[in-house]
């Protein structure tokens, strides 16, 4: 019954890099616009990247230049490529997908994965 899984988390050193996962269960995803949250410890759940069906994407300011979101929509997989980690990047990260690009990127989705700790330290 789980549809989205989340993989790639792990501690890194500040100036790192991870690649993050999402994999979905079902095809149907590939239509689907997709996007990565995170909740940081005693902050909001907070939008990171997303990405529509066609592969456009966008990105919160505090990680634009350092952060790519991608699709293989043969794999039903997306990605986060984190480049440049910075301690304040430590959070949970959680994908989401819905049939709307509006409600994914506001409210989140009706489909999440369990998330996968990131953690950026010395």
């Amino acid at each position: 019954q789980v549809q989205l899984v989340e993989s790639g988390g792990g501690l890194v050193q500040p100036g790192g890099s991870l690649r993050l996962s999402c994999a979905a269960s079902r095809s149907i995803f590939s239509i689907y616009p997709m996007a990565w949250y995170r909740r940081a410890p005693g902050k909001q759940r907070e939008l990171v990247a997303a990405i529509t069906s066609g592969g456009r994407t966008n990105y919160v300011d505090s990680v634009k230049g350092r952060f790519t979101i991608s699709r293989d929509n043969a794999k039903n997989t997306v990605y986060l490529q984190m480049n440049s980690l910075k301690p304040e990047d430590t959070a949970v990260y959680y994908c989401s997908a819905d049939a709307q690009y509006a409600k994914v990127v506001t409210k989140g989705g009706d489909y999440w994965g369990q998330g996968t700790q990131v953690t950026v330290s010395s």
